[in-house]
């Protein structure tokens, strides 16, 4: 190497490893800036109300995360988000009805979570099935149970709101609103499941044969098909993975409010897509974190929430939201280039 380009080359390798911490660099702007602008934002009521917001978005991120390093996409998790709160709704009111024997079960809180939580595994489940045995676009696919599981939260509670979620001390059902609003040590108990959940997802994608599996795939799915990887098999599961979040942050959202509605969810799969985006994973698949998504979703969640603080209208902060996507896109493009060129030269020298 020439002393010449000993410096440019330097200068590529510092800019590479801006781009790196560019999220968490973003945090640090953001968070700052509300900090000096907006009201009581750095009260501790506040920051609860932001971490609640920002873990009901990691939630649908983390599963986001998952379909997009296999190079899929997820549109439904939204509906899913609002099916879920209409199936916990509907059997903490209702029960579960048996017509041959005549009776009705009331599901405790524990069972009501459960069931609600296997119903958007077997969306994600449907999901997975159009796409890998039907050869159905990912984006297609998804966009198409968007509608249908829209549809189905609006039949079953005939486009209905299921009002005061606290169950009945006689059905052995109460407690659902402490998964929304209940803490554990002076913490929400939903950030501390976004917490759990980020580390269990962690650990799967940087410690098991799985986690290596979904890079390999949205790496290069014909050279994983060729070394032995069950392809289809591993776009199944993320699907699965992905209902599985959204359905509990559907819990979160119905359990906070202390009432399902039909249309709860409605855009929250573009907060999901855009943090997990933001966070560095790579809408072409094979790159990406779980660690930098859920960074990307406190940077969504404070800038929300400062925007609304700050009484900017709806319209603006939409606008705002799209050009953060949008940037976050062009930076990751900008630092595949850079990493291209230094290993073009390294080579070279």
């Amino acid at each position: 190497m020439t002393a010449q380009n000993k410096p440019g080359l330097q200068k590529i390798s510092l800019l590479v490893l801006l781009l790196n911490a560019r999220t968490f660099i973003a945090l640090i702007a953001v968070f700052a800036y509300f900090s000096a602008t907006a009201p009581n934002f750095l009260a501790l009521s506040t920051q609860i109300i932001v971490a609640k917001h920002v873990a009901i978005n990691a939630f649908l991120a983390i599963g986001m995360t998952y379909v997009i390093l296999t190079g899929g996409i997820d549109l439904s998790v939204g509906s899913i988000v609002g099916v879920a709160g209409i199936v916990a709704g509907g059997l903490l009111h209702y029960g579960l009805p048996i017509d041959m024997l005549g009776i009705t079960i009331y599901p405790n809180v524990f069972e009501v979570i459960l069931i609600t939580l296997l119903v958007g595994m077997a969306i994600g489940a449907v999901n997975g099935v159009m796409i890998t045995t039907l050869n159905v676009a990912p984006f297609i696919a998804t966009l198409g149970t968007l509608y249908i599981a829209r549809g189905a939260a609006l039949l079953i509670s005939d486009g209905q709101t299921f009002p005061n979620l606290v169950g009945d001390a006689d059905l052995g059902n109460t407690g659902f609103p402490f998964l929304g609003s209940g803490t554990i040590l002076g913490l929400p108990v939903s950030v501390i499941g976004m917490i759990v959940l980020a580390l269990v997802m962690i650990y799967v994608t940087k410690r098991t044969p799985f986690g290596r599996q979904v890079y390999a795939v949205g790496g290069n799915e014909r050279a994983s098909e060729l070394s032995g990887i069950r392809v289809n098999r591993v776009k199944l599961i993320v699907y699965v993975i992905s209902g599985f979040c959204a359905a509990l942050a559907g819990l979160v959202v119905a359990s906070e409010l202390v009432a399902a509605h039909p249309a709860s969810g409605e855009s929250f799969e573009l907060n999901a897509i855009a943090a997990a985006v933001l966070g560095g994973t790579s809408l072409a698949g094979g790159r990406g974190s779980i660690g930098g998504t859920v960074i990307g979703a406190f940077v969504i969640g404070v800038l929300s929430d400062g925007l609304v603080m700050l009484g900017v209208s709806s319209f603006w902060q939409m606008v705002i939201k799209g050009l953060v996507i949008v940037a976050a896109v062009v930076l990751d493009q900008l630092q595949r280039k850079l990493q291209r060129r230094m290993a073009l030269q390294a080579q070279m020298d």
